[in-house]
């Protein structure tokens, strides 16, 4: 039996530890495999094998890690037949390989992030409740216990969060709002229903450090006065629901949910709840629907659903990101938090890269990084190699931005300045081979697919959108098909319920801004349709 050395750089007898993801990204190009081969090699109890989250570098998956007196040595991407090679030239020590990337924390990628949110996914075992609080888990709940729910919501709102769904309201204000209902029954809702094309942030979280989700629900209930929590989960993410209930079984048992929680008087419980495959239940009072078992429509508002929200009564409803953030504001203080970021931008975001890119992934970093230092300086460019022509950002509603504008600051107020939003985070790159008058098509085609069906504007409006683009394509009266898609697009924005018919026409009048030459000057070039995963790799897939 060898000395091994822990994370926090105690020496101590027993097996070195060996960490391959699991985490579905990692998953889906062969961390089942590789984590095996290595089980079966370690019959000697030489090293002992756990599962953790990825650090989100897809481009290195499976990312291999192990423990050693430098630090944790990646090794990546690894297949199963790499396997007994890495053992044989000394993996456990952190022997030189092709396959060596050296120590993990100091990798360009990883070293220059603000990691916050993102601070132990990829580190800890996701479903060790030992490794979560040896890894300061739990802080952020006991500093919340010690303060009133009112002194808990004041700092929440003073750390400036904002949320993290694509809204960007104030944290804090919402809490305040269900505070001060009066109602004997409240609830906290997380919306995990993430369909937002090249977004895998809040599944990404949910895999690898579950135990902070829960925490952040927890604190929370604490804040507003509510007893019950569901965690809404879109169907689509299977990894991320069982390791969810895995994480509230574990809570339970260990006294971190249910009755007198950590020893005080809060009682709370949580529930998953799992999707139908619904684009609209992003939006919170389709999910409000789905919950309660009806068919997932937009409510009108008011009323809000921080006064009347599931079943009637005051409901918080944030996204993973937001309830995930809160125990770090609580933690280590409003201040601390609020000093990163920029104006009213406070804090990190965390940046999902996807589309055409080159090292597709996440990355966490105070708001006001630009969009070309994302792209070029932790993205690589474009994986086919071709020059970035386009970056659609804030998922499928999102505007198309040129590269004329890629050194735009990444905070709410200066996308919304430059007719576009910062979403949920997501960054999707095309090169110079993209047709933006299809991608324009597709987000017409893309809400009729995805409406609830509620009101006429995103309806009716969303279909006729597609005729339209059709037409100016055609070449059929363009300067009056031209002025209709205007007219459709600002009655759609103005007319719609909710944000999915609202900002349909968001990537398609930045697409007629900024690329009008693919909607006028096609000469023989037929209108191919586009796929939702067109020219993404790997990275995308695995949202």
């Amino acid at each position: 039996m060898k000395t091994r050395t822990t994370d926090s750089g105690t020496a101590k007898a027993g097996p070195t530890t060996v960490y391959v993801p699991r985490d579905a990204a990692a998953r889906s190009v062969g961390a089942d495999e590789v984590a095996e081969r290595f089980e079966r090699a370690a019959v000697d109890g030489e090293f002992t094998v756990v599962r953790n989250g990825s650090r989100g570098m897809l481009w290195l998956e499976p990312l291999v890690e192990v423990a050693t007196p430098a630090g944790r040595i990646g090794y990546g991407p690894v297949t199963p037949d790499d396997v007994p090679d890495l053992l044989a030239a000394g993996l456990l020590d952190g022997g030189d390989h092709p396959l060596r990337l050296g120590p993990v924390d100091q990798l360009p990628w990883l070293e220059r992030q603000n990691r916050v949110t993102f601070a132990r996914v990829g580190v800890i075992d996701p479903l060790s409740p030992e490794d979560y609080e040896a890894h300061g888990g739990l802080r952020g709940l006991r500093a919340a216990l010690a303060m009133t729910p009112a002194d808990v919501v004041t700092e929440v709102t003073d750390s400036g969060l904002r949320g993290r769904g694509g809204a960007g309201f104030p944290a804090g204000i919402k809490w305040k709002t269900v505070l001060d209902c009066e109602d004997e029954l409240k609830f906290i809702c997380c919306n995990a229903d993430e369909g937002d094309s090249g977004t895998f942030a809040d599944r990404m979280v949910m895999e690898g450090d579950p135990f902070l989700l829960i925490e952040g629900m927890t604190i929370a209930a604490h804040a507003v006065g509510a007893r019950e929590g569901y965690l809404y989960i879109r169907s689509e993410y299977p990894d991320a629901i069982a390791t969810m209930r895995a994480a509230i079984d574990i809570a339970r048992g260990s006294g971190w949910l249910g009755s007198g929680i950590l020893g005080s008087p809060l009682d709370f419980d949580l529930h998953v709840r799992v999707g139908a495959g619904a684009y609209i239940c992003g939006e919170e009072t389709s999910m409000l629907e789905s919950l309660e078992g009806k068919r997932g429509m937009v409510r009108a508002k008011p009323p809000i659903p921080a006064i009347e929200g599931l079943f009637g009564k005051p409901t918080v409803v944030n996204n993973v990101l937001t309830l995930t953030t809160v125990p770090v504001v609580l933690a280590d203080g409003a201040k601390t938090y609020q000093d990163l970021g920029v104006g009213r931008s406070r804090g990190t975001q965390v940046f999902q890269l996807g589309g055409n890119i080159k090292h597709g992934g996440i990355v966490e970093t105070a708001f006001g990084i630009t969009l070309r230092e994302l792209i070029e300086e932790y993205g690589g460019g474009t994986l086919s190699g071709r020059p970035a022509r386009a970056v659609q950002v804030g998922g499928p509603l999102g505007a198309y931005l040129p590269e004329s504008r890629f050194d735009l600051p990444m905070d709410y107020e200066a996308l919304a300045e430059a007719g576009a939003m910062l979403g949920h985070g997501g960054v999707v790159v095309f090169d110079d081979s993209v047709d933006m008058a299809a991608q324009a098509r597709f987000a017409m085609e893309f809400c009729a697919e995805e409406s609830c069906g509620k009101c006429t504007p995103c309806r009716v409006g969303s279909v006729r959108g597609v005729e339209v683009i059709d037409r100016i394509v055609a070449g059929e009266r363009r300067d009056e098909n031209l002025a209709l898609l205007e007219d459709l697009c600002e009655l759609m924005t103005d007319g719609s319920l909710c944000a999915m018919g609202g900002l349909t026409p968001m990537p398609v009048r930045s697409a007629l801004a900024h690329f009008p030459d693919d909607f006028l000057d096609r000469g023989d070039r037929p209108l191919l349709p586009v796929h939702p995963v067109r020219q993404t790799t790997r990275t995308e897939g695995m949202a």
